[in-house]
């Protein structure tokens, strides 16, 4: 039994190894799940957690939390029958029409989400949907750039939740809104490219609803023992399908009494950027 779970944890470390390689480099890598036993969830997850502790060690600081795979169709494709989720880091927070320079996200692409900005913690081991209403001070428009460090988005849910859920970068609006102002299920969501709409949805395509993405997050944690906390930012989940981006690209995410938030992208990279 030893010898499993030190070959398990090797497994972890390797698969971790790869992928930050990846991230520093700026050089996209073969899939992870080689590394890892076949469809261990777990294990990808610990991976994801080594990935963490290591940005807490560069200075990083937790700001929230994301969650994927909130599409039906994608689960299926994937095959998974639940969401994930991925950190976010105060490095991953671009300022609203701020470039975004080109490679810092590798392989980069978009999709517009509602952020939840929580003013208090979620630490029942069950919530409802009253609950996190309650916690929660405003909601924002969100553009989630996300990225793979592995090549080609050659990827199953083990790649992807390994790699922190293949996250990116995330773009708040700056007009905070409350949410006994809003009906998120039935908010349409407009992704637009210079003008040009490149993906349309509405808040029932997140799990029937985005509150209900945010439950499932809030349940999880407490179980793995970090449960969300007062001014953590949780984005919900795409409202439709996500789209590539090119350089010099400029997105503009519009939902239905969240308003609007913009993504841009620059048309070069630079130099020490942490990908």
């Amino acid at each position: 039994m030893r010898e499993t779970v030190n070959t398990v944890d090797e497994a972890v470390v390797s698969a971790a190894e790869r992928l930050d390689t990846a991230r520093l480099t700026g050089v996209p890598c073969a899939p992870v799940r080689e590394l890892l036993p076949p469809g261990d969830l777990a294990a990808a997850y610990a991976v994801q957690t080594v990935l963490g502790e290591r940005r807490r060690a560069e200075g990083r600081r937790i700001t929230g939390w994301k969650i994927g795979l909130t599409s039906a169709a994608v689960q299926t494709q994937l095959g998974v029958d639940r969401p994930d989720f991925g950190r976010l880091t105060d490095d991953m927070a671009v300022p609203d029409g701020a470039d975004i320079p080109w490679g810092a996200v590798l392989q980069a692409r978009a999709e517009a989400e509602v952020a939840l900005v929580l003013e208090h913690d979620l630490t029942h081991e069950r919530h409802t949907v009253a609950d996190v209403i309650r916690a929660t001070a405003f909601a924002l428009p969100a553009v989630e750039v996300v990225g793979s460090r592995i090549r080609d988005w050659d990827i199953t849910a083990v790649d992807t939740i390994a790699d922190n859920a293949s996250s990116g970068a995330y773009v708040l609006g700056t007009r905070p809104v409350p949410l006994r102002e809003l009906e998120l299920r039935t908010a349409g969501m407009v992704l637009e490219r210079q003008g040009e709409p490149v993906s349309t949805g509405a808040g029932a395509a997140c799990l029937g609803n985005p509150l209900h993405a945010a439950v499932w997050l809030a349940d999880t944690l407490v179980r793995l023992g970090h449960p969300l906390r007062a001014g953590d930012t949780v984005l919900t989940g795409a409202l439709g399908p996500m789209t590539t981006v090119e350089p010099g690209d400029v997105l503009e995410a519009r939902i239905d009494g969240l308003g609007s938030v913009r993504a841009a992208f620059g048309r070069t990279g630079r130099e020490g950027d942490t990908r």
